[in-house]
């Protein structure tokens, strides 16, 4: 089994693992096989996790399935202290295995089949999980095995939680892709508010635009603009929920200079228009 940090695979014999990592400024875009238990013990700044960008502080704690694109890009810290996170990876064939196949785990794999997407969970109480996972570190073998258990438990009773991204920003992709497409995302999310260009995105990959594109929608399942489109509206998603700016003005932050051709694709994607959805948050 493998695990990886950042983009930086580091072999393993166990299918489990937690460490604390250093969070950087210039934190990249990356995706995984694994999924990861990500929590934030300092520092703020903006996370991205599929087609979702959104603040974090301290006490921060996501759930991400596999393949989900993320990261975490530090913009403040607390005075005197570096900061951190616990990042805990296990392996994507736990939901598979006989031993979570028996009927007193059901709830934890939905929980797992539900973090596609990431689940932010909202901890009014933050020190309980933290002090679990900073034991997790220190942990290998049965007595790690039993912290995790309990961990699962704590998460299956939290109902405040959050999906991050829409389901269709979670895509299959090929292990030895990984490097390629990421590149691509760290390009959306870089440039969605300014405008993506098509001949920019292909130029990451030294393709042509029509190379690209059949490149692309094979190895994500979905064409360019697809994608493009989905990070526009989880953009114009977060804003409709946290803020009260007008929804033209949101059209316009998330990339779009049309606020009909807005509202049809935030529709589509999303089931509800932008006003629909922004009630079902007030």
């Amino acid at each position: 089994m493998e695990f990886i940090f950042e983009n930086i695979y580091v072999p393993t014999k166990h299918s489990f693992i937690s460490r604390k990592l250093p969070l950087a400024s210039n934190a990249r875009i990356h995706s995984h096989k694994n999924f990861e238990l990500n929590f934030i013990t300092s520092g703020s700044g903006r996370r991205i996790v599929g087609d979702n960008i959104s603040g974090f502080e301290k006490g921060d704690l996501v759930l991400l399935g596999p393949n989900l694109p993320h990261c975490w890009e530090v913009l403040d810290v607390e005075k005197g202290r570096d900061p951190f996170c616990i990042v805990t990876h296990f392996s994507e064939d736990i939901i598979n295995s006989d031993f979570f196949k028996m009927p007193e785990l059901e709830q934890v794999v939905d929980l797992l089949k539900q973090s596609n997407t990431g689940l932010r969970f909202k901890l009014e109480d933050d020190s309980y999980i933290r002090s679990i996972l900073e034991k997790m570190t220190l942990l290998t073998g049965l007595e790690y095995y039993i912290q995790l258990l309990s961990i699962f438990n704590y998460l299956i009773q939290e109902e405040d939680r959050e999906n991050l991204s829409n389901p269709n920003s979670n895509t299959p992709i090929f292990s030895k892709n990984l490097d390629k497409i990421n590149k691509v995302y760290e390009y959306v999310f870089q440039n969605i508010q300014d405008g993506v260009k098509l001949e920019e995105a292909a130029s990451v990959l030294n393709m042509a635009p029509s190379s690209f594109c059949r490149y692309f929608k094979k190895k994500t399942s979905l064409t360019f603009m697809e994608y493009v489109k989905s990070v526009r509206v989880g953009i114009a998603a977060k804003l409709l929920a946290e803020t009260d700016k007008q929804i033209t003005q949101i059209c316009f932050e998330s990339g779009y200079n049309n606020l009909a051709n807005f509202n049809h694709y935030f529709k589509f994607i999303m089931g509800k228009t932008p006003s629909e959805y922004r009630k079902t948050f007030r």
